[in-house]
Parts: C-alpha cells; sequence; structure tokens
C-alpha cells in the first residue's frame, strides 16, 4: 500500500471524494459518494485542486496553487508522475496498490520467467509491479499518450530497460491477433473500464464485450496460467458473474478457487468508500 506520506484519503460524500497526493489536496466526483455525509467538512477547504464536471462529459479543474514540477508518488520502488486530465483523473487508481503487491508476490512465487499480458494498462502500475518482480511484460492500452505516460513511470522507476513492450491498441483486436500469431501467455492482467473507445473508435461496453475477451484470454494462457486479475468499477457487474465468467474460460478454474473481494478506500477513522471488484486467481 501506499504510505501516508504518498496517498491518504481524507473525506468523502455529497458525490465527492477529497484525497491527498503527495502533499497536493484533490477535490473531485465521486459517484459511489453520492446521498453520504461528509465527516469532516472543514477539511475541504484545502482542495488546492477541484474538478467539475461539464455536460459534454469532460470537465475543468480549478487549480488553487502551482502543481510541483515533480508531483508524483512512490509505492515500494514504483514511482508514478501524476497530472490532471480532462476527463478528471490523475494518472493513478489508489486502490489498484493492494493488487500491485499481489502481483509482484505472484510473479516472485511462480519459479519459473513468466510473459504476463497486461490489458488496458493504463500508467502501468501493474506492469511495473509485473517487470520489477522479473517478468516479462506486454503493455496494452488504446491511448497513445497514456501508454507514454507509462513509459515515462518506467524510467522513473529503473525500469526503462526492462522486458516490457508498449502497445497502443485496442485491447480486444490485439488479444485476437495474438491469438492468430499463436503467441502464449502465462498471466493476464485486466482493468476493463465500463465503456470506452480504440484507437480507431472501436467501441467498448463492459456487459457486451468483456466475456468474449475472457475467452480469448483463455486461449492465450491455456495449460501454463500462472495467475489472472480482473478488476472492474462497473455496477453492473456483480461477483458472481465474475467468478463464473474466469472458471468457464479458464482451464482448471472451478468457481470455488477464483476469489472476488471488494477494493476499496479507507480514511484515517476507518471509514471504507467502495471502489470496484478484484477477481483473482489463485485465491
Amino acid at each position: 500500500m501506499f504510505t501516508q506520506d504518498d496517498y491518504e484519503l481524507i473525506d468523502f460524500g455529497a458525490g465527492r471524494r477529497l484525497e491527498r497526493f503527495r502533499g497536493v489536496y484533490v477535490d473531485r466526483p465521486c459517484p459511489v459518494a453520492e446521498g453520504l455525509e461528509r465527516a469532516v467538512p472543514t477539511a475541504w477547504d484545502r482542495a488546492d485542486l477541484r474538478y467539475e464536471r461539464a455536460g459534454s462529459g469532460r470537465g475543468e479543474w480549478r487549480q488553487r496553487k502551482r502543481l510541483p514540477d515533480d508531483w508524483m508518488i512512490r509505492h515500494g520502488s514504483i514511482q508514478l508522475a501524476l497530472q490532471p486530465t480532462p476527463l478528471g483523473q490523475i494518472g493513478v487508481f489508489p486502490e489498484q496498490a493492494e493488487n500491485w503487491d499481489w502481483i509482484e508476490v505472484q510473479v516472485r512465487r511462480a519459479g519459473r520467467p513468466l510473459k504476463v499480458l497486461n490489458l488496458f494498462g493504463y500508467t502501468g502500475g501493474a506492469t511495473l509491479a509485473a517487470a520489477g518482480a522479473g517478468a516479462e511484460v506486454v503493455h496494452v492500452d488504446a491511448a497513445k499518450p497514456v501508454v507514454a505516460w507509462a513509459r515515462r513511470n518506467a524510467a522513473l522507476s529503473n525500469l526503462a530497460d526492462a522486458p516490457i513492450r508498449w502497445i497502443v491498441e485496442d485491447a480486444a483486436k490485439f488479444a485476437e491477433r495474438e491469438l492468430r500469431r499463436g503467441n502464449h501467455y502465462d498471466a493476464v492482467i485486466l482493468d476493463p473500464p465500463s465503456y470506452g473507445h480504440g484507437p480507431q473508435g472501436e467501441a467498448w461496453k463492459i456487459e457486451r464485450h468483456l466475456d468474449d475477451l475472457l475467452a480469448r484470454c483463455g486461449v492465450l494462457t491455456a495449460g501454463r496460467t500462472a495467475f489472472l486479475l480482473l478488476t472492474c468499477h462497473s455496477p453492473s457487474v456483480q461477483p458472481d458473474g465474475l467468478r463464473t465468467s474466469l472458471a468457464r474460460h479458464f482451464d482448471g478454474l472451478p468457481g470455488g478457487a477464483v476469489r472476488v473481494r471488494p477494493l476499496s478506500l479507507r480514511t484515517a477513522d476507518r471509514r471504507k468508500l467502495p471502489s470496484g471488484l478484484a477477481a483473482s486467481w489463485p485465491k
């Protein structure tokens, strides 16, 4: 997990959350906090960055002070550069930190070199966790600027020369091409959005497309799966559905063998903010 100096969830409620990223207080929307009461109302006055949504789906950041030129946070040996984006993100999903720890353990426990496929790789936290533990990684994301951001994070983490292939491509198309090429992987990591678009405008809806993608990933890892991790943040995806899909598409994984757990963030007073689901194997 992150140290308190690097990251802290300060408060949430009224459809927003207040976080501190390495000394910078960030106030942004949080749908799961709708209807909840804030516990520390006075803390919100500290916000250095506040994001307001616009009707187009994008929004605007209101900045109270100049951000550090080297604004970043650290998770173990991984360093992640931060910056506000037009969609209200800043380059890291803090609830993923425990998954990065889990990935590192799986790679080190394997006892053999692993080839890992990371789909929807974003700014590279999971990729760097796997590569730092000794895996060869193929990192796929549809957004060219985001892949460049992930490469910068690799350099910041002293992993610029690690065996990582950086791919700008639609995840489903890339998986299909890998099948045609006869390529195989030992592990798959997926963090699909609820909806989105590939570099050529390919539509993605998790309810419609996830099952097909899992089927392809199951073939790519058939007979050699060392681990798999699927995280999602869509309210329409339920634990039993995730467990059933993974057991159906990945050989040798009976439903009971797949662990599905809630992702969450906690405040200093232990209040829990739900942040999606993680399905993983082995338990």
